[in-house]
């Protein structure tokens, strides 16, 4: 399971990197980036990393996200100056769903590498106190602290001048107003992974007993 969290960390990653160009308006409440319904996930797969498996674990796989990130960073740099064929019409159009500026994507590497490490801290230590019991407590307070840190950094980073500071605000409190609801609601969902994830480990402990 360990292997497959780590997999699904990542390929959200990139995921969300690739569809935060595409804007969507949530019933005219708040405009928000589509990579906002693919990031929140990563979240929940994190805590259930650090739950079953350990801290050290969940920092490997951090640490292996932001590697990934650079990498197709670097990658689809390289892509966007190779030379287009002189029959291929939609250079143009490959460039602006693909470039971001400099800003943004500075502020997308150091939100999610302080955010992430900030989730697996106050995780670890909640657990430290509570044992297994209250995930539901560690799990949404981990996830919201960070969530809040993730999206002040992100934003002041990627938009500070370029819009006046009330509305920067409200850039923020928006889209965290709707990371916050999904960090409640995605609480089962932690709960569903986390057993799935120690029934792996048992069976596999049973197996190596038995060998």
């Amino acid at each position: 399971m360990l292997l497959y969290l780590n997999g699904a960390f990542v390929g959200l990653l990139i995921l969300s990197n690739i569809l935060a160009v595409k804007l969507f308006s949530l019933g005219g409440w708040a405009v928000l980036p589509a990579a906002v319904i693919i990031y929140v996930f990563t979240y929940p797969i994190l805590d259930t990393i650090t739950e079953v498996y350990g801290k050290e674990m969940a920092r490997k796989t951090v640490t292996a996200g932001l590697i990934t990130q650079i990498m197709a960073v670097i990658f689809i740099y390289i892509t966007i100056k190779l030379p287009a064929a002189s029959f291929y019409e939609f250079q143009a159009e490959y460039e602006t769903i693909f470039t971001a500026g400099f800003r943004v994507t500075i502020a997308s590497l150091l939100s999610f590498l302080i955010s992430q490490h900030l989730d697996v801290t106050v995780f670890h230590r909640l657990k430290a106190k509570h044992g297994d019991k209250k995930l539901w407590i560690r799990n949404n307070a981990s996830t919201m602290i960070s969530q809040l840190v993730d999206t002040t950094i992100f934003i002041t980073i990627a938009f500070l001048g370029t819009m006046p500071l009330p509305a920067l605000l409200a850039l923020i409190m928006t889209q965290y107003a709707f990371k916050f609801v999904v960090a409640i609601l995605d609480t089962p969902l932690v709960y569903l992974l986390v057993k799935w994830c120690k029934k792996d480990v048992e069976r596999t402990k049973s197996i190596h007993k038995i060998a």
